[in-house]
């Protein structure tokens, strides 16, 4: 007989949730580049705080697939957080590109900075402390707490919302919903084990509770969630309606000279794409189009159009026209520099101007061997 909602309700929140949770996984954990195994930390094996710092930042908005080989080549690069302090700061942006929000590169160099210089190279171990540093809120401040150091830190990401929001059947909209969530969560944060509790509820979310046909016979919590009983879990959590984003056009110039090269320059430190690499561009923002002639090119010569790309930033979508001119011997306007076919890819270019370059000198981006 299936039980009431009166009594399901009743076990939700009990002390064996987290049990039953941590006991799945054990047994189904991902192995992550990194992450500490249960079997490692039950022999008493801690999570560096620089692995667990560096995951969660390059790990903001982006895969786990795709952040792996950039993690294993910022540790390659520099192993400890002080190696990172005395990185020139155009290498962590050329190493970070292509991962996008640069902002949080800024931020990387800025708190390996001041964790050498003011912590001693050892991480704060409580959230507070954390929430000092660059780059830090309060998600990733709760992650390093109870994953590096053993807090019993509430941390919730887009994963653990959706557990939470089937689990209690939550239909309060998000992001109102998030007090609820944090609510119900605290009562289950365990006192031993918190950093794998945090990661197990992220591992369910990201393998079990997907957002599309989540695989609920395998959950270790079904018997215990509400909207399996009363309802389809696929509909939960609710989200208000996401505003249309504006679409911006402007123009890029591709310029080759005859050696190879290829003209970029350095966008200001603050603002989108602060401090990255570019091709010329004309003035488009998220709040304006850009000139898309060729009377805002860098220098005059027979630019020619060489297609069409198109990029989606957080608050606005972006349509570039893109110009390209063979030159020889052409002036080098200021705070601008020619770089080498075969060294583009190792510059510090965002996605937006690798499509551009693309458009124009098919292959250029590709590293070569």
């Amino acid at each position: 007989m299936a039980p009431t909602e009166k009594s399901r309700k009743s076990t939700v929140g009990s002390g064996d949730v987290a049990d039953r949770l941590l006991d799945w996984y054990d047994a189904h954990h991902r192995e992550l580049p990194w992450r500490v195994s249960p079997s490692a930390f039950a022999a008493g094996v801690r999570a560096d705080p620089y692995r667990v710092w560096l995951s969660e930042i390059m790990l903001q908005q982006t895969t786990v697939e795709a952040v792996k080989p950039y993690f294993a080549k910022f540790l390659d690069k520099w192993p400890a957080v002080t190696d990172l302090a005395f990185a020139e700061p155009e290498d962590v942006m050329k190493a970070w590109a292509g991962l996008g929000y640069y902002s949080r590169a800024r931020n990387l160099k800025k708190c390996a900075d001041l964790v050498a210089a003011e912590y001693g190279g050892s991480f704060p171990g409580t959230e507070d402390g954390l929430r000092q540093l660059p780059g830090i809120g309060a998600y990733t401040a709760a992650a390093i707490a109870a994953i590096a150091f053993g807090q019993r830190a509430v941390v919730i990401d887009g994963n653990v919302e959706r557990v939470m929001a089937r689990l209690f059947e939550i239909r309060i909209p998000l992001p109102e919903a998030k007090a609820t969530i944090r609510a119900h969560l605290e009562k289950l944060v365990p006192s031993d084990r918190p950093g794998d509790f945090a990661q197990a509820m992220m591992d369910l979310g990201a393998t079990i509770c997907t957002p599309r046909r989540p695989r609920c016979m395998l959950c270790p919590l079904r018997d215990d969630c509400l909207a399996i009983l009363t309802g389809d879990p696929e509909l939960l959590p609710i989200k208000a309606a996401k505003a249309e984003k504006p679409t911006r056009r402007g123009a890029a110039f591709v310029a080759l000279r005859h050696d190879g090269a290829i003209l970029l320059r350095k966008r200001p430190e603050k603002g989108l794409l602060g401090g990255m690499s570019e091709v010329p561009t004309t003035g488009w923002t998220a709040r304006q189009d850009g000139d898309l002639t060729t009377t805002s090119a860098p220098f005059s010569a027979d630019w020619r159009h060489a297609g069409s790309i198109s990029h989606v930033f957080t608050h606005f979508a972006l349509e570039l026209d893109v110009y390209r001119a063979d030159v020889v011997s052409p002036e080098t306007p200021a705070g601008h520099w020619w770089s080498p076919v075969s060294a583009v890819h190792d510059e510090a270019l965002p996605t937006v101007m690798k499509k551009a370059i693309e458009s124009a000198i098919p292959g250029a981006t590709k590293r070569r061997h």
